[in-house]
């Protein structure tokens, strides 16, 4: 027999005096040192000791630290296989007991980084069966790598845990396993990216903590703390990162508002520091404005539907007025009142919403006692609003009417039927503003708020019913008052848990290019274009007729992880290595 032959027999010599040795086996030392030593050996050596050594750790722990080093050095070695297989035995070091464990998780979050696809699959389970011996340990050596690995590695560990961990049964999810994941995501948000944020709120969002109403509080509290709302950024507040921020840290907390958890305070920043003349004009001024300023008016508009009552609320009300103003030309002196008018339909949606329901609590506000001209021109621009609807109403009704419920699956139908909404609402709300004083009788349901469990034969029908429904148009009568039709349509009110689903993961710069992550319906100017989502969608027309065309949008290329991070530290000032 030939020297390798040899040192492959001595291997099996060695296992089989170690398993016979039972009782006596610490006595075997110098075999379970030439089981280390063979990590050194050929190609059969170094798989047959990955196997052997985890099978003996436990009864030498004297030389604990010298063999988790050797299976870490299979663990790197260049053959593939061997990689596996030292990574597929390193769980055995843990098994009969955890003093190793966290180290162990450390080792193998670390190994998460390889683009091998067996190869992390093999990580992954190894952790998850890691899990089983002692959960806590492994999260430890997990956490241990998002406070303090490279990029990759942090960022693949919340994935592991989100994706992966968060999923095992409730046997090894116990109570203190969940307890000390609550923990210690808490204190990682103190230092986190956008995408990590929302990580570690979907991590969040699988505890007990979604469960119940003081969890809903705590997560609500989480994001109020990581948008920074007791700041007061002032003409800053319109950078791209700090819009951002706000956006992405109330889509978040969005799931959780109710009528027990209030989402005041985040309305009550929205209008003191980005509504502002001297802010609301220089959002987004640097990439697509429309676009931002849309997608922050969106995330404020559901957020209304669960404010609370607002200190000096006419101030408020006095912001968001200002700003739909730009959104509500009054008709010009000297046009063709048979021509359509233009108008950013989704922003005035969002706006005379927020108006809506907020005026609620400034009503005196609306009624402009002391300005006659001011309440004269605020019912002449929702009359020349009022008029935009009517005619892309007139057109929607007549493209979904009649239609199937199997025809009104289409992308192209679903579209109308959203559009149909998005100006639908702005009818049933003009007609509550145009009451003398206002009414807030009406309640709207959101055009890109989507019911969680809404079926799509549900919406079909829901669509081709609106489609049938007539709006009286709204005209002053000889004492200034609205003639047209009072009653609004009553639909449910808008619930956080139906809303899109949102925030995945960026792939672009933090700083202007999320718009995907939380928007449905982006823009409605009946003379420009539309935009939706789902897959996007562009409406455009030049008259009264909607012609919808589709629309793919180019893919912006994924960044690296560490330029995402350098573009995304926004969280708090004491980012590491900012």
């Amino acid at each position: 027999m030939d020297e390798f032959g040899d040192r492959i027999e001595k291997l099996y010599k060695n296992y089989e005096i170690l398993s016979d040795a039972k009782e006596k086996i610490a006595e075997h030392e110098a075999e379970y040192k030439e089981i280390l030593d063979a990590v050194k050996g050929s190609a059969k050596e170094k798989r047959l000791a990955s196997q052997f050594i985890g099978k003996f750790f436990k009864h030498f722990p004297s030389l604990a630290d010298h063999a988790i080093d050797c299976q870490l050095d299979l663990c790197e070695d260049e053959d593939t296989q061997i990689r596996r297989q030292a990574i597929k035995d390193l769980p055995l070091l843990c098994r009969d007991t955890t003093e190793h464990t966290p180290r162990i998780g450390d080792i193998l979050a670390q190994l998460l980084i390889t683009e091998d696809a067996a190869e992390l699959l093999q990580v992954h389970q190894s952790l998850l069966t890691l899990a089983k011996y002692d959960a806590v340990g492994t999260l430890t050596g997990i956490f241990s790598q998002i406070v303090a690995g490279d990029e990759t590695t942090r960022f693949r560990s919340f994935q592991f845990i989100n994706n992966k961990l968060m999923k095992m049964e409730p046997e090894i999810l116990t109570k203190a396993v969940e307890d000390f994941i609550i923990a210690e995501v808490k204190k990682i948000t103190l230092d986190v990216t956008a995408d990590e944020f929302h990580q570690c709120m979907s991590i969040l969002n699988q505890t007990k903590l979604s469960k119940t109403l003081p969890g809903h509080v705590e997560l609500v509290t989480i994001a109020a703390e990581q948008a920074d709302l007791e700041s007061d950024p002032g003409a800053l507040a319109s950078d791209d990162e700090n819009v951002e921020r706000f956006i992405q840290c109330s889509t978040e907390a969005m799931p959780y508002f109710s009528s027990q958890v209030e989402s005041t305070q985040f309305v009550k920043f929205m209008c003191e520091k980005f509504l502002r003349p001297n802010v609301w004009n220089l959002i987004g001024a640097t990439d697509d404005q429309h676009q931002t300023q849309l997608r922050l008016l969106k995330v404020f508009a559901e957020m209304c539907a669960f404010c609370g009552t607002l200190e000096k609320p006419s101030e408020k009300v006095e912001a968001i007025y200002d700003v739909l103003l730009e959104y509500m030309p009054l008709p010009p002196l000297d046009a063709d009142m048979n021509e359509t008018p233009s108008f950013q339909f989704s922003h005035a949606e969002c706006l005379l919403y927020a108006l809506h329901i907020l005026g609620k609590q400034a009503v005196e506000f609306l009624t402009f006692p002391e300005d006659p001209a001011k309440l004269k021109d605020f019912r002449s621009r929702l009359q020349y609003l009022a008029r935009g609807t009517q005619g892309y109403i007139k057109k929607l009704q007549e493209a979904v009417k009649g239609k199937t419920a199997e025809e009104m699956k289409s992308e192209e139908n679903q579209i109308k039927a959203t559009a149909l909404k998005t100006t639908s609402n702005i009818s049933t709300l003009i007609r509550d503003l145009f009451h003398s004083p206002p009414s807030f009788k009406s309640v709207v349901h959101l055009s890109w708020v989507v019911p969680k469990e809404k079926k799509v034969q549900q919406k079909a029908e829901e669509a081709t019913k609106s489609g049938t429904k007539r709006h009286a148009p709204i005209t002053f009568d000889s004492n200034g008052k609205s003639t047209g039709d009072s009653n609004g349509s009553k639909q449910p009110k808008p619930s956080p848990t139906g809303s899109q689903k949102m925030y995945t993961p960026p792939s672009g710069k933090y700083s202007g290019k999320l718009q995907n992550n939380y928007q449905s319906f982006t823009s409605y100017t009946p003379h420009s274009h539309l935009r939706f989502r789902f897959p996007e969608f562009v409406l455009h027309s030049s008259s009264i007729s909607a012609k919808l065309t589709s629309h793919q949008p180019s893919k912006p290329p994924n960044p690296s992880i560490e330029q995402r991070r350098a573009a995304a530290n926004w969280i708090n000032p004491s980012f590491r290595g900012v």
